[in-house]
């Protein structure tokens, strides 16, 4: 596959057929081991203008994805190794639903579209998550929405105790409003 590299996180697929298999998964999965914020993506759309954004994004357990929403866009996540929850939060950053998902076989749900903007950010259950994510363009930094109730990427200290918080607080939700 040929690749332009665009950051250390970034690449985009320059064939006009794309094809993906399990040595670009791992490319990806090397890439985000090596970056800092812990993933790596392969766009397949060629620029931010594009109508419709298609990625494969390798993320690591440790990655901190702050909470946020997409003003005017849908997202659909299509799992394509390891396990996640997808927590969805309300204004003021209360769990309001959690989606179980994993790649096929694994029991969970593979895919999920969230169709409206609402506050998500991702607890990953293995090592590693590969997810297909589809979005509509162009990619407008100013329409992704980060949730103040939430701290800063770059304050480690204060992401690593917030992903604990919402663990706790995902697991009693869960004994609260999923019984099982």
């Amino acid at each position: 596959m040929n690749l332009r590299k665009l950051n250390d996180e970034v690449f985009i697929a320059l064939d006009p057929i794309v094809q993906i298999g399990g040595d670009e998964i791992e490319f990806l999965k090397r890439q985000a081991r090596e970056n800092p914020r812990g993933r790596a993506r392969i766009c397949v759309h060629k620029t931010n203008e594009d109508a419709l954004h298609e990625m494969l994004i390798a993320i690591a357990a440790e990655s901190y994805i702050h909470p946020h929403r997409h003003i005017g866009k849908s997202e659909s996540f299509h799992i394509v190794e390891g396990e996640v929850d997808i927590v969805i939060f309300d204004e003021g950053g209360e769990i309001v639903d959690i989606i179980d998902m994993g790649a096929i076989g694994s029991g969970r749900k593979f895919y999920y579209r969230l169709s409206e903007s609402a506050f998500h950010t991702l607890l990953i259950r293995t090592d590693f998550l590969v997810v297909h994510e589809v979005t509509n363009g162009p990619f407008l930094k100013e329409k992704t929405v980060l949730a103040p109730f939430a701290p800063a990427e770059n304050d480690r200290r204060a992401a690593r105790d917030y992903i604990t918080l919402v663990t706790e607080k995902a697991t009693q939700f869960r004994r609260e409003v999923q019984p099982r």
